[in-house]
């Protein structure tokens, strides 16, 4: 008897980290615009959370998972049956500051989760029937972090050295390299996704954008870092989802691709931004929100600019983002405005919007 397996099907799609942010995205895109069947394999880490989901919850073509990735015997059973014909790769720690602090579980859940989930894929891939090894893809996301600090000018493109600052883009860029040693190594028909700073619902509030909204929402300093001068390109989070659909579907194999929104701006000329809107969707007794922002010390190592050049994948899928900042922006806020049942639970149970990412020695303690 022959020793390869036959996926049950070419329109089901393995999602790592899909309670999380961007993959809780991916997966209500998917379910909503396509005909996939998906299964989300997800740790439920401090920043998943499944209420992200429950609108596709009782979906026939959802499945739910709670495992890490790093656990190879649980992705070898995952594999062996869902039988996925496309793997998108999400699962990751995500936050700089919690990474200053606390390095090691981000090189577990980032680089040594990665390199399992390899593993596991590269035996599955080998073991199917073999048309339907030629159109297998794993498609690893990542970040534009994983370049360093731009100067002035230009922007990231595809081939841009690899010049990581802090431990959460070290782990991110360790992640892509095991990636592409895979597929030269072994064949394992991989593609990765570098994407600029994603906002938009379902945020967790410990970044940027969610934090200074609820912080304005509850009347509380809202903290900027150093000068607020950092520069970053923002891309709407649903622009997001439909890109890596697209690329998962005419991707080529060993190619990676940049997403970028086109929109950058200094952080605070985000806050400030956010400020005005609340001005004028739910104005405060105590005057203008800008009179929350607080400069306070800057993270260590703070990368100064991204921005991401997204013309290889406008070129080659006509893609661009629907949204432009202003109207992301404030989309999101009247999200945050309209969906307080989300965050009041997160704030209230596992984040209280205190300062991560400085060099305490107590935290560095804890952490090592």
């Amino acid at each position: 008897m022959s020793s390869r397996i036959r996926s049950k099907s070419s329109k089901r799609v393995m999602v790592t980290g899909g309670a999380g942010f961007i993959g809780s995205a991916l997966i209500r895109h998917l379910l909503s615009q396509t005909g996939y069947e998906v299964l989300n394999v997800d740790k439920l880490t401090y920043a998943a959370n499944q209420q992200s989901l429950a609108c596709i919850a009782d979906d026939p073509r959802y499945r739910f998972l709670q495992a890490d990735v790093a656990d190879g015997e649980a992705m070898r059973d995952a594999f062996q049956s869902f039988g996925p014909q496309s793997v998108v790769h999400l699962a990751a720690e995500s936050h700089v500051d919690r990474s200053i602090n606390g390095p090691e579980a981000f090189v577990h859940s980032n680089a040594v989760g990665t390199a399992r989930l390899l593993t596991e894929a590269l035996r599955y891939w080998r073991r199917l029937a073999v048309a339907e090894a030629e159109t297998f893809r794993f498609l690893h996301v990542s970040t534009d972090e994983v370049f360093g600090e731009l100067g002035p000018s230009g922007r990231f493109v595809e081939s841009s050295p690899y010049c990581p600052s802090s431990p959460y883009a070290a782990s991110k860029a360790a992640a892509d390299h095991f990636v592409r040693a895979w597929g030269r190594t072994y064949g394992l028909p991989v593609m990765i996704s570098n994407c600029s700073n994603n906002y938009g619902p379902f945020h967790f509030p410990e970044k940027l954008i969610p934090l200074a909204i609820l912080k304005c929402l509850q009347q509380q300093p809202i903290p900027v870092y150093g000068d607020g001068q950092q520069v970053r390109d923002w891309l709407y989070v649903g622009d997001h989802a439909r890109a890596l659909q697209m690329i998962l579907e005419q991707g080529q194999i060993g190619e990676s691709y940049n997403v970028g929104g086109a929109s950058e701006r200094t952080n605070l000329q985000v806050v400030e931004g956010i400020c005005d809107l609340l001005d004028r969707l739910r104005p405060s007794a105590g005057g203008a929100h800008r009179r929350l922002v607080v400069f306070v010390e800057d993270r260590p190592g703070h990368d100064r600019r991204y921005a991401i050049d997204a013309s290889k994948l406008e070129r080659e899928f006509a893609w661009r983002p629907r949204e432009s900042f202003e109207s992301g922006l404030e989309k999101t806020v009247r999200w945050y405005l309209d969906n307080e049942w989300w965050w009041r639970t997160i704030m209230a149970e596992r984040y209280d919007g205190a300062r991560l990412g400085l060099l305490e020695p107590q935290a560095m303690a804890a952490a090592t």
